[in-house]
């Protein structure tokens, strides 16, 4: 399965509500024909397909900020690919595009439904659905906007060697602060003190977490960008400094169960005593800044000044897989499939 057969538009449906962790049994393979287009349409090949732990949430039956899937609907994901075919004015044969084009070779759009983008020629798709995309989208304005950190700052990253978690952590070191990474394992450990300069990491797999915070950050956090829920939240409110930001993008620990959900941060309180807030954020928001925020974050990678990590599986079929080991932090950077 590993390219597709003449005429043929693998996809990956939804087979049933995750009940816990995202399955692989969650999906259902099928081969359909290769759609046609018509007027005002565009048919697109897909290259490259995002998995982001968002997806967990439009996989369940319930309101949120993007509509649910019903079962038997193909998987929506990002992606990039190039126009094939078209009937469309703005998107001419050959012209690269980003978008919701779910996990299929094929999508159909006729620029809105599905929404897609005229990709700059100088973006690779790599950078379109990763630190130039919605994940840079996410650390830039939930970092500066939310947790408005200043130089002297101490700012602590859950989830800190993810696509999203990194990219928050080289932007704090810019801003002059102190940054803390909480991963999983020595290499992703090593990677954030050698390759992108944190001052100091937390290793959630080998050490507490609750004595390792009090070590490194005693009533001093700044900010906590959170990814992660659970009891590392807990971990860090009772560590925040007075008029500390905690920063809610995810809650890969506790966030993504449809039922049984665990209790909520039993340390809430330290947010009265602290005199803090605690605030969650869609990074659909800011849209409207995307373009000053693409050219900044431009110029940080041209300069160095933002390293990239890419987790790349190979071929359409290692989708369901690559969205399970997203939530049980497989990947190591951006996880991307190359189809």
């Amino acid at each position: 399965m590993s390219e597709s057969q003449s005429g043929l538009n693998r996809q990956f449906l939804l087979a049933a509500r995750p009940q816990g962790m995202v399955k692989e049994s969650d999906f259902e393979y099928r081969e359909t024909p290769i759609p046609q287009i018509g007027s005002g349409e565009m048919l697109v090949r897909t290259n490259y397909i995002s998995l982001d732990p968002s997806m967990r949430g439009q996989m369940e039956n319930r309101a949120d900020y993007v509509a649910p899937l019903a079962v038997g609907d193909v998987m929506r994901a990002g992606g990039t690919g190039v126009v094939v075919k078209s009937n469309h004015p703005d998107f001419p044969a050959g012209a690269p595009v980003y978008g919701t084009f779910g996990m299929q070779d094929y999508v159909v759009s006729d620029g809105a439904s599905p929404p897609l983008r005229r990709n700059d020629a100088t973006l690779t798709p790599q950078e379109a659905l990763g630190v130039l995309g919605t994940t840079g989208m996410t650390a830039y304005f939930g970092l500066l906007n939310l947790g408005e950190p200043k130089a002297g700052d101490t700012v602590v990253i859950s989830g800190a060697a993810g696509a999203t978690g990194s990219t928050v952590g080289q932007i704090a070191k810019l801003m002059g602060c102190r940054v803390i990474g909480i991963a999983g394992g020595q290499a992703k450990c090593q990677w954030l003190i050698d390759e992108l300069g944190y001052d100091a990491v937390i290793d959630y797999k080998s050490e507490s977490v609750d004595e390792r915070m009090r070590e490194l950050c005693k009533n001093s956090i700044d900010v906590f960008f959170d990814n992660v829920g659970g009891e590392i939240l807990d971990a860090a409110l009772v560590n925040l400094s007075n008029h500390a930001r905690v920063v809610l993008c995810g809650g890969i620990s506790s966030g993504y169960q449809t039922k049984a959900l665990p209790p909520g941060p039993k340390n809430y309180m330290q947010l009265v005593i602290r005199r803090s807030h605690m605030e969650g954020f869609i990074v659909l928001d800011h849209v409207a800044r995307y373009p000053a925020a693409i050219e900044q974050l431009s110029q940080w990678v041209n300069e160095g000044k933002i390293k990239v990590k890419e987790h790349i599986l190979d071929g359409i079929e290692e989708c369901p897989a690559g969205l399970a080991g997203l939530f049980a932090g497989q990947n190591f950077g951006k996880q991307l499939v190359k189809i």
